[in-house]
């Protein structure tokens, strides 16, 4: 007897991958990487989930000094390299699929958690919030606005992260240009107050995520670079004057990479800012769309079947359920996410989330 969630079991091919389902495992931040090394607990955490479609890492640093979670992982050595690399083979082992997210925090960054090293944003413009650093929560400090020598040198960190990454054996990467960190913050109007060449009007504020797209995909591939973008979301002080002139502009100008997907975030977490950024994309971006934010299985299975996604993603439900893909598919129930153990540091609400059938 079908389902209502049967599409989302249909395969589905997102550069040279061959995906057996459409539930792709969203990057989700947990806090597990001590020192910025990737580690054994965490390439059970992610083995455990290898029935997703594809699984997209946590946000994982390009360069040194520009950690905004402290103990978030990076691909900027040779040893967090040969950590990745277990955790690739153990997702492999298992007949999964890994994209790495790679991703520079920008002014989300504090210079507590970076040796005193200031952050770094488009312009001199702070987040009005605080973070967690090891003093407390602090407030975010004023970035310093990067010259264009800098942007140069940011670029070629994510080409690096890109080769490291393929060095690791990651499927493909993810650059991160969504929820209020560094592309992201060029792109929206809110935080990019430049008046040169990467500020102003929408190509120049894409400016720096075309040059960071054309190193990346020259450097691994096209066919294993994705992007994220989340035009509505305020999330880290985000705003933009014009968010669906900015998705518009996007959908249509990622054309000329032929990416392995756009990954885009439907809607504002705070429900601050309003706008229709999905159909804009569908009509506008000719590639594979995947969506996020919010979507139970029931919906996400009605966004693919009426072709409004290609595939959908999951965050905190793949959290809490490493086996979600057999859990929608047999409509047993989910599993509830632990918010308290988001952002510890052991297994305890990472890797010991029951399996089907298995006690709580």
């Amino acid at each position: 007897m079908t389902t209502n969630t049967d599409a989302l079991f249909d395969s589905v091919q997102i550069g040279d991958l061959a995906l057996p389902n459409r539930l792709i495992m969203a990057p989700l931040t947990r806090c597990r990487a001590i020192d910025h090394l990737p580690n054994d607990l965490m390439a059970e955490y992610y083995q455990q989930r290898a029935t997703a479609g594809l699984i997209i890492t946590e946000c994982t640093m390009v360069t040194a000094g520009t950690s905004s979670f402290g103990n978030e992982p990076g691909i900027y050595s040779p040893e967090q390299i040969e950590g990745w690399k277990k955790i690739t083979a153990a997702i492999h082992q298992a007949g999964g699929r890994v994209f790495m997210q790679i991703w520079h925090g920008g002014r989300a960054c504090h210079p507590l958690l970076n040796g005193g090293k200031d952050c770094v944003a488009p312009s001199a413009v702070a987040i009005e919030d605080e973070t967690y650093t090891p003093e407390g929560k602090k407030p975010y400090t004023v970035p310093l606005a990067l010259a264009k020598a800098e942007i140069t040198s940011i670029v070629d960190d994510f080409r690096k992260a890109a080769a490291n990454a393929i060095a690791a054996n990651f499927d493909g990467v993810e650059v991160h240009a969504a929820n209020g960190y560094l592309i992201d913050q060029f792109l929206r109007s809110s935080s990019n107050h430049r008046n040169d060449e990467y500020g102003g009007t929408l190509e120049n504020r894409s400016r720096f995520l075309h040059e960071v797209l054309a190193a990346v995909t020259a450097e691994v591939g096209s066919h294993r670079v994705g992007v994220r973008l989340s035009p509505l979301n305020s999330f880290n002080g985000m705003q933009d004057s014009d968010p669906e002139a900015l998705i518009r502009y996007l959908s249509e100008d990622l054309n000329r990479y032929d990416l392995a997907y756009l990954h885009l975030m439907r809607a504002d977490f705070f429900g601050l800012q309003k706008g229709d950024v999905v159909s804009i994309a569908r009509q506008l971006y000719h590639g594979h769309l995947m969506l996020n934010m919010g979507y139970s299985a029931t919906e996400a299975a009605v966004a693919v079947r009426s072709k409004q996604a290609d595939s959908v993603a999951f965050g905190t439900a793949f959290l809490a359920n490493p086996d979600l893909p057999a859990r929608i598919k047999s409509g047993a129930a989910l599993n509830s996410p632990d918010p308290d153990t988001f952002y510890t540091n052991d297994a305890k609400g990472y890797t010991d989330y029951p399996l089907m059938g298995e006690p709580h």
